[in-house]
């Protein structure tokens, strides 16, 4: 039988072999200022309604500002911009001013050139252990023929082209 420091290790190495998507989650906080951080924790959930998942950890500097919006956009990066992906994920604070990007019509910070977009509102938030998982319904979404950026092996790699064309 493992212990929990064995456990919590296996666990992370398991994890870190799975390949996801990179994705930058953004909204606007209570002075119309945009927030955002880098998550791979994103999945769908269901069609009818269209509704997406993503978890923000408990400890993250934003979680307060996620935990009081109603709405939140899951921009999915592009093989290309792993220095995105980069900048959400540390703790800069004025993340956005290395990135361009815009206001949608609903108010939500929307990245350029990203693979997708999906613009939400948040539908429930589940407590789960150290972390919060926040169910949006989609309703609003763009889509471009690109390829995703994927994080393996804790490194950000673009999918593979070939893969992409087929």
């Amino acid at each position: 039988m493992q212990n929990y420091t064995e456990k919590v290790n296996s666990f992370k190495e398991a994890m870190s072999n799975y390949p996801t998507g990179v994705n930058v989650v953004t909204t606007v906080d209570e002075n119309d200022e945009p927030i955002g951080l880098t998550v791979n924790s994103f999945a769908s959930v269901s069609l009818d309604p269209l509704l997406v998942l993503w978890s923000i950890d408990n400890a993250v500097s934003t979680f307060d500002k996620f935990m009081e919006t109603d709405q939140f956009a899951v921009n999915i990066l592009a093989s290309n911009q792993t220095d995105i992906a980069s900048t959400f994920a540390g703790s800069e604070e004025d993340r956005f001013s290395k990135c361009e990007w815009r206001l949608s019509e609903q108010d939500l910070p929307i990245i350029s050139d990203v693979m997708a977009s999906l613009q939400c509102k948040v539908f429930k938030k589940v407590e789960a252990g150290d972390h919060v998982v926040l169910i949006g319904e989609v309703f609003n979404i763009d889509v471009q023929d690109k390829a995703p950026l994927l994080y393996h092996k804790r490194k950000l790699t673009g999918f593979p082209q070939s893969f992409h064309e087929e």
